[in-house]
């Protein structure tokens, strides 16, 4: 599936955090984004990459148009800049800046490989339209 038809299917939200946090929040989302971007990022970067380092011991993946790439490559390109990981018919977009990345479209057995995985790095998985 175009890339550009992945962006507009059902996606989960890969994350630091259990749940979507309300508009009207009494806490202080802001300023703990802002420490965890400025503090924590390489740390939560590294749970991303040994997220999709270990998801695809089971599925393969493709990152810029190369198939199963080598880990330190695929540790490198995450880094980087923004990059789409396509496994399946499904996508898992990550950006060297954010706290969490998005997987659009998963099948059932793929939603279900990606939370364990991500439970045994310390990340949540929730869809993206919870409120």
């Amino acid at each position: 599936m175009e890339t550009d038809k992945l962006l507009n299917t059902e996606y989960w939200i890969i994350d630091i955090l259990p749940k979507r946090v309300p508009y009207n929040s009494p806490g202080q989302y802001f300023a703990v984004e802002k420490h965890f971007l400025s503090e924590e990022i390489e740390s939560i970067k590294k749970k991303h990459i040994n997220l999709i380092l270990k998801l695809n011991c089971y599925r393969e993946i493709s990152i810029e148009g190369e198939s199963d790439p080598e880990p330190a490559k695929t540790a490198e390109i995450m880094k980087a800049g923004y990059v789409y990981i396509m496994t399946g018919d499904s996508m898992i977009l990550s950006e060297p800046d954010d706290t969490h990345m998005t997987l659009f479209n998963p099948d059932y057995e793929l939603l279900e490989l990606v939370k364990l995985i991500a439970s045994g790095e310390g990340l949540f998985v929730w869809r993206g339209d919870e409120q």
